[in-house]
This record gives structure tokens, C-alpha cells and sequence, in this order.
């Protein structure tokens, strides 16, 4: 088993269930050195979240610790565009209870600033950081404030929005972190 942070799309129960069907969730987690901003580009041509090093005490990312099988890895490499995109960095992630973890995660290797996410995106890493009860600052500062723009591409939009209606068959993300 592998344990994976993810902090954007992927933090959302169904999103994740979608690409890898055997994942785990273990909880909540920080990330400190590294601040999520939403610059990586992405293969549809807009802004994906990156864990971007800072190095900074001051800077941390929120997210959600999963434990997924080595067997599955490549499905959700092929799904983040390893290689294309983002590269893989292993890092150390603190739990709310305080046991730091090894974990994975994805970074950016494609930057640009001036992108910004589809509507669609922003709304899936949102329900994510709050299903998983991560802080309300963080949630503020860091997602709702970030400027979106919608999809030309209606079909796809569509289809990324109905991961939410499947949220609410996810009730025990809510109850994990109860």
C-alpha cells in the first residue's frame, strides 16, 4: 500500500473512488514548506492546483492522507498526467493527531500564471476541503478566493459536476473525520 496526499480535485471521496476504486482514506493532514496555488497547467488549458515548495514554516497546505494499493498507482499517475504535467515527490504529512506520515504527492512541473481553473475544478476542490472538515481560514483564503472561468467544453463540465451529486452517497467521508 502507498499513502498519497492529495490536496486539490482528488481530496473529494467520489473524484478519487472514480480513479482508483480501492482507495482509503485516512484523514485530514498538513503539508508545511509548500502553499497551494492553482498555476499548474492543465491538459484541458486551465489552471490545476499545485503544492508549490516555498520552503516557508509559514506556508502549509491542507489535504487528505489516502492509503491506495501499488497496483493502482499507474491509474491515477494516468490520470494526474504523470509525466505531462506534474512529476511525483515524496513528502512528510502531519495528521490531526499528530503522527507524520511518508506520503506521495503530485507537483507541477508546467506553470503559468496567468491561467486560471474552470468553474467545474474550483467547485470539486472546494467540496473536498470541506467535506474533510479542513480549516475555514484555509478554505477562504486559499479555494473560495480564487477567480474561475467557465468551461467552453459544456459536455465535460457536466460530467465533473455530477461527481458532487455522487457526493452525498460518500456519507462516510463526512463521518470519518467527525
Amino acid at each position: 500500500m502507498l499513502r498519497y496526499f492529495a490536496y486539490g480535485s482528488n481530496m473529494l471521496l467520489p473524484r478519487i473512488c472514480a480513479r482508483v476504486e480501492s482507495v482509503r482514506p485516512i484523514g485530514p493532514a498538513t503539508l508545511t514548506g509548500h502553499r497551494l496555488l492553482f498555476h499548474k497547467v492543465g491538459q484541458d488549458g486551465s489552471a490545476k492546483c499545485d503544492a508549490f515548495y516555498t520552503g516557508s514554516g509559514n506556508d502549509c497546505i491542507y489535504g487528505v492522507l489516502y492509503e491506495i494499493p501499488c497496483s493502482e498507482k499507474p491509474l491515477l499517475d494516468r490520470a494526474e498526467g504523470l509525466g505531462k504535467g506534474y512529476d511525483t515527490k515524496q513528502v512528510k504529512v502531519i495528521l490531526k493527531n499528530g503522527i507524520v506520515h511518508d506520503a506521495y504527492l503530485y507537483i507541477a512541473t508546467l506553470i503559468d500564471e496567468s491561467l486560471k481553473p474552470f468553474s467545474w475544478y474550483k467547485e470539486l476542490v472546494l467540496h473536498g476541503a470541506l467535506s474533510n472538515n479542513l480549516p475555514k481560514s484555509y478554505v477562504s483564503e486559499r479555494i473560495e478566493k480564487v477567480e474561475a472561468m467557465d468551461d467552453p467544453d459544456k459536455t465535460r463540465s457536466m460530467k465533473n459536476l455530477r461527481l458532487l451529486s455522487e457526493f452525498h452517497q460518500f456519507p462516510q467521508a463526512l463521518k470519518l473525520h467527525s
